[in-house]
């Protein structure tokens, strides 16, 4: 399906991202993983190159770009594997900034996203806790005032760029006897330096190992009440809004890894051998590959649809919601798929498909879980 929105300024862009992925993280991005971690100067060269939050206002130090932009960031950089930067940059630049941008006090925006746009500042949202996982309106986190201070207490986990994180946008309970729950909840900006935050381990994950993701700790940590995101009590309104940018900008990526995980799959069923045929040769393969090819389109198509309508205004709740589950399970229905037809192959670690099957296991929790988007489908269906 042809992008009515894709231009040639779009190529050029796409083909500058492409010649960075080739130069500076494809030869670096197994020692990443091994490292854990993705070196920082790196976020400094992308944005020497203009690759990160291209849609901030120049106002703000950005390119004044639409959302577009940092769709074919997602793109190119889930197309290169290396899954720990292309979240890390999603979750700083197209998911945390965006509250900034809109809800933050104006001398704030002004100190903070140049330099998200230099690579200076990293980005991290504080929102899930050991103890309410999905449900933000049950979260304990608390932001209490005192004098001209909020004193923060408690703690976050699971969080995406905890490590590397300058500012968090944290979500706290200012008023814990609000009725209902979640009209007590606030967003607020924690500064990485603030006294009585502290981060915690970096998290052993199953996959994703070059992405930062930690515990956030606050004790009796202090923060000016002028750090408050837009009013008292919207805290949650604002995540639910912010929360349909987080699910697209999350399947912008998903046609992209299992068409390429795909790709790798059907070159080596073609060439490995098996009963005196190549494995792709064999009816079931066959027919296996195209069923994975024939949704993988699906997905593309419905993702690119949903980016369009997002652009214009409309509201995707809905489709969205419904597109994140299907989408993100039919990527790890790939996955499965493809490591099967490596066979042993697909098990050993320097076949990409080995780690690639690790990685996008998180697609259908992030962002919402599977059952979180048919909870909110049912709903919206009066049930």
């Amino acid at each position: 399906m042809a992008r009515k929105w894709f231009t040639e300024a779009h190529q050029i862009f796409r083909d500058s991202i492409r010649r960075f992925i080739e130069k500076e993280v494809a030869p670096n991005m197994e020692r990443w993983e091994e490292q854990r971690d993705v070196p920082r100067e790196v976020w400094k060269k992308m944005g020497e190159q203009g690759f990160l939050c291209p849609w901030i206002p120049v106002a703000y130090g950005g390119a004044g770009a639409d959302f577009s932009y940092a769709f074919v960031v997602q793109e190119e950089f889930a197309r290169s594997t290396c899954l720990g930067l292309t979240t890390g940059v999603r979750v700083s630049g197209d998911i945390t900034a965006p509250y900034i941008f809109r809800h933050a006090p104006e001398d704030l925006k002004k100190r903070i996203l140049p330099g998200c746009v230099s690579g200076d500042v990293i980005l991290a949202v504080g929102m899930t806790e050991p103890g309410c996982g999905s449900d933000l309106s049950t979260l304990r986190t608390t932001a209490l005032k005192d004098g001209d201070d909020y004193v923060i207490n408690g703690q976050k986990t699971f969080i995406s760029n905890g490590i590397h994180c300058d500012w968090v946008v944290l979500a706290v309970r200012t008023d814990p006897q609000a009725e209902p729950a979640h009209r007590g909840v606030s967003l607020v900006l924690v500064p990485a330096d603030a006294p009585g935050f502290s981060k915690g381990r970096k998290l052993n994950k199953m996959g994703m190992h070059s992405q930062d993701t930690a515990e956030l700790i606050f004790e009796d940590c202090r923060i000016p009440q002028s750090h408050l995101m837009g009013e008292e009590g919207k805290g949650f309104k604002y995540l639910m809004e912010g929360l349909q940018r987080e699910r697209l900008v999350s399947l912008i990526t998903v046609p992209v890894l299992a068409q390429g995980m795909l790709g790798m799959t059907v070159e080596y069923a073609k060439s490995r051998m098996v009963f005196g045929k190549p494995v792709a040769s064999h009816q079931y393969n066959a027919f296996r590959i195209a069923e994975m090819a024939t949704e993988i389109e699906l997905a593309r198509t419905m993702v690119d649809s949903l980016l369009e309508d997002f652009m214009e205004g409309q509201d995707i709740t809905l489709r969205v919601s419904m597109c994140k589950w299907w989408a993100t399970e039919m990527l790890n229905r790939v996955a499965y798929g493809c490591v099967q037809l490596h066979g042993g192959y697909g098990f050993m670690e320097e076949y990409p498909i080995c780690r690639l099957y690790r990685d996008v296991r998180m697609w259908t929790i992030t962002a919402g879980t599977t059952e979180i988007m048919k909870r909110i489908i049912a709903g919206a269906l009066g049930l």
